[in-house]
Parts: structure tokens; sequence; C-alpha cells
């Protein structure tokens, strides 16, 4: 471990995934995945491992959930929800996710479940693999958290984003992000029954 912040961090990654469980089988799949990866790498939860490591991200959520944001992704060009790297100072995924979403869409009264809803993993084709048994391309280990905006929240697009922008959840621009928000949706429905 990196520091006391990292070896937290790791842990906490390790709780959550360990006690979470997939709503499919493919998702029980991924976690299990991600567990014996965190299980393997100390550093797992860091851009340094590599191939592999763990990032974090939100959807976020209208307050009356029909709408989604997501932002343009300035290296991929695509339309994704927040997220990112895992950084030292973190102290949970939750956290990290919460304030990725902070950073990237300029909204500051964000109301973050602390569960996962979906994980995803990914090749990253603009990160750089590492060297020798390492050099496979690398692969995000996306744990996934929904959030709710408050009524009215008007989005500020980052230096990381190309464009930041509310769709309806009925019209996502990629149908990739469909599972994610079907998800995120069901969870926002729960909690607000």
């Amino acid at each position: 471990m990196t520091s006391e912040h990292g070896a937290s961090l790791h842990g906490d990654a390790a709780r959550v995934l360990r006690a979470w469980t997939g709503p499919t089988a493919e998702q029980e799949r991924l976690r299990a995945r991600y567990v014996r990866h965190l299980e393997g790498h100390d550093d797992g939860v860091f851009r340094g491992c590599v191939p592999d490591h763990l990032t974090a991200s939100t959807l976020v959520l209208s307050h009356d959930g029909a709408r989604v944001l997501l932002t343009l992704h300035g290296k991929a060009r695509r339309w994704f929800q927040f997220g990112g790297h895992l950084e030292a100072a973190d102290r949970t995924l939750a956290g990290a996710a919460e304030r990725e979403a902070r950073e990237e869409s300029g909204l500051v009264a964000l109301s973050v479940d602390p569960v996962p809803v979906h994980l995803d993993e990914h090749v990253v084709p603009f990160c750089r693999p590492g060297t020798g048994d390492a050099a496979r391309p690398v692969h995000h280990l996306d744990v996934r958290f929904v959030a709710v905006a408050e009524p009215g929240a008007e989005p500020v697009v980052s230096d990381e984003s190309l464009d930041v922008r509310w769709w309806d959840a009925d019209a996502l621009p990629d149908p990739e992000l469909t599972e994610l928000v079907a998800l995120s949706r069901a969870r926002w429905g729960e909690a607000s029954d």
C-alpha cells in the first residue's frame, strides 16, 4: 500500500464488493472478478496497477428520475456517466464516485447512494499499458453508483468534458447505458417509495 488512505480505500473497496450482490449472473461474475483482483493486488484501486485497476463512477438522475445527466468525454468522445480514477485522498469507493461526479458536473448538492448499482469492465484504449506481462490493454474495473440531483440543478462543463447535458432516460445517446440507467432508476424508485 502506498499510504494509510490507500489501505483504507482498498479495504473499503474489498468490503463493499464482497457485501454487494450483483443483480444478474453477469454482474455477479464481475463482482467475483473484482474481488479476486483486489485480493491479488494491494494497489488494485489505483491507476498504477496495470493493466487492470478499479475506477468509480456515478450516474446522476434528476430529482424525479426522468432524466440522466451525462458527460461527453473529452478523450473517448462518447457520452458517459461521471467517473474516473481513484485518488490517494479518497477514503471510500462511494466517496470517490461522488468526488468525480461533483468535479465533472459542477453540481454541489448530490445525494449519492453508497451501495453500488452496477459494475462494468472495459478496455481503455487511451490508457497506456505496462511492459512485459502487463503489456496487455488496460481495463477499468468500474464500480458504478447512482446519485440524485436537486430540482433545477444546472450542470457546468469541466475541463475533462466536451459537453454536459441532461438526457431523457428513455432517449439515451448510447445504448450501452441502458442497463446502468434501468438499474439506477429502479434503485431511485425503491428509495423514493
